[in-house]
């Protein structure tokens, strides 16, 4: 009894493993099939280009959080405004 190596995956999968791989969850059995997919599927090779860009702008961002004093004033403000009626 032989079995059949199952290495078509579908987009679905494809995108998945693309994401789990980018946070290195993704085992070297999926990213070798994440692989065969990219060479035949346009839509998926687009969205592992995205997907990686878009990582590589957040990691590499300068954001600050705001500090957790202005966050409970500006909900004081917010909570405050809709007590009032609106903002004005």
């Amino acid at each position: 009894m032989s079995k059949k190596l199952n290495m078509i995956i579908r987009c679905e999968d494809a995108n998945h493993v693309c994401d789990k791989s980018q946070y290195k969850e993704s085992s070297f059995w999926e990213k070798f099939k994440l692989n065969i997919h990219l060479l035949y599927c346009k839509a998926c090779r687009k969205y592992s280009k995205k997907n990686s860009k878009l990582s590589s702008v957040i990691s590499n961002s300068m954001v600050t959080c705001m500090s957790k004093e202005n966050k409970e004033c500006l909900k004081k403000d917010f909570e405050k405004a809709l007590k009032e009626g609106g903002i004005k």
